[in-house]
């Protein structure tokens, strides 16, 4: 695919997917949501980190209300089960780590596309903003999801209701996000972080976000049970037996991601 909205490069096994419509506050259209679907997939086989942004002042505004004639005529069920949910699904079943870098505001769609990656890096000039309510709406794009696993039932419901923005630092305060970063450091602090999954044992990470993921549905023995498995198939793993001989050697590990 020839992109226009986005912009992908691979480096060091470090994809970086940069959403490309500063004009717009990198505002999500029909033509960027298939780019991102399809860029995700893309870097999912090539890399070994993969790490969301966008340009320019905003991280994403959301839904592009002026990609229709009319917007109050948008199919919403319609766009949010065939175009956002296959980006979505994307970015969460990933086989690689993912990292949403946020550089600046990051509201609606945009915020909870944020939230759909294993990690969220944001600069702390960053807000998170839930902004559905203030057009009728509720959240989408996976944010009823996202939020109450992430910062609890009662914060999800204060910023699903109010729509007031949430300051980076405080979303890292609250579990929403990992980390936030002074603006002066961030682009060299998410790269660090990138690097370092690339270079880490990419097959257990894998497992690690399986593992994660399976114990909010599981009870305790399942979830000792998924344990089992997934640390049953990494120990077959070539990195396992590398990670154990530089353990022993006393030197840094060589990951082959395998």
């Amino acid at each position: 695919m020839n992109y226009t909205t986005i912009l992908l490069t691979v480096r060091d096994d470090v994809a970086v997917l940069t959403m490309n419509r500063p004009d717009v506050m990198n505002a999500l259209s029909t033509q960027m949501r298939a780019e991102i679907t399809h860029a995700v997939n893309e870097a999912g086989k090539t890399a070994r980190v993969l790490v969301i942004t966008g340009k320019g002042r905003a991280f994403c505004s959301g839904q592009d209300l002026g990609d229709r004639a009319n917007a109050a005529d948008i199919d919403l069920e319609r766009t949010l089960r065939d175009e956002y949910m296959p980006m979505l699904t994307a970015i969460f079943d990933c086989p690689i780590p993912t990292i949403a870098a946020v550089n600046g505001a990051a509201a609606g769609a945009g915020a909870n596309l944020a939230l759909a990656a294993d990690v969220v890096i944001a600069t702390k000039s960053a807000v998170f903003l839930q902004a559905f309510t203030r057009i009728g709406l509720i959240p989408d794009a996976g944010g009823t999801y996202w939020l109450p696993r992430q910062m609890g039932a009662a914060k999800a419901m204060g910023a699903a209701l109010f729509a007031e923005p949430i300051k980076a630092q405080q979303a890292a305060d609250w579990g929403m996000i990992w980390e936030a970063v002074e603006d002066d450091a961030f682009a060299d602090h998410w790269y660090a972080r990138a690097t370092k999954l690339a270079k880490g044992p990419t097959a257990a990470y894998a497992r690690v976000k399986e593992a994660i993921r399976g114990s909010f549905d599981s009870s305790m023995d399942e979830q000792l049970a998924l344990e089992a498995r997934l640390q049953g198939e990494a120990g077959k793993t070539r990195d396992f037996k590398e990670g154990v001989l530089a353990f022993l050697e006393n030197r840094p590990a060589n990951f082959e991601g395998r």
